[in-house]
């Protein structure tokens, strides 16, 4: 039974790329809950911290399989943000509010299995 990947880092990626080339400014929505997320304290609201990731405001964006990490600066001061991909709410335009939200997710979470369709049932015939 092969482990599937999540298709979070796969379209907060797709939507990023997506948001800037319509000239359009990245938003994401961190869930600040988790011990493995870092960000700067003071920042986040209500367990949660809204990020600009466009060019002109961070630095070293990696959007792997596992994280989200950039270098920005918050009220003047150099920060190193870090969060799992799993933490990552949501992405949009801040122009449009146009993006995507995401399922939360659990670390050891398994796929549902697929709901049967109506006359899809299996039947022995002998």
């Amino acid at each position: 039974n092969a482990r599937v990947t999540s298709h979070r880092p796969y379209l907060l990626r797709a939507m990023h790329e997506w948001i800037l080339d319509n000239q359009l400014t990245p938003y994401v929505i961190v869930s600040t809950s988790s011990t493995d997320v870092h960000v700067p304290p003071g920042h986040a609201e209500n367990g949660r911290i809204v990020l600009n990731v466009s060019p002109t405001a961070i630095r070293h964006l990696s959007i792997t399989n596992d994280r989200l990490e950039f270098d920005g600066r918050f009220g003047g001061r150099a920060f190193h943000v870090s969060a799992p991909i799993s933490a990552v709410l949501a992405v949009y335009a801040k122009e449009s509010g146009q993006g995507m939200a995401f399922e939360t997710e659990t670390a050891d979470a398994e796929p549902a299995p697929p709901e049967p369709t109506p006359g899809g049932h299996l039947r022995v015939i002998k």
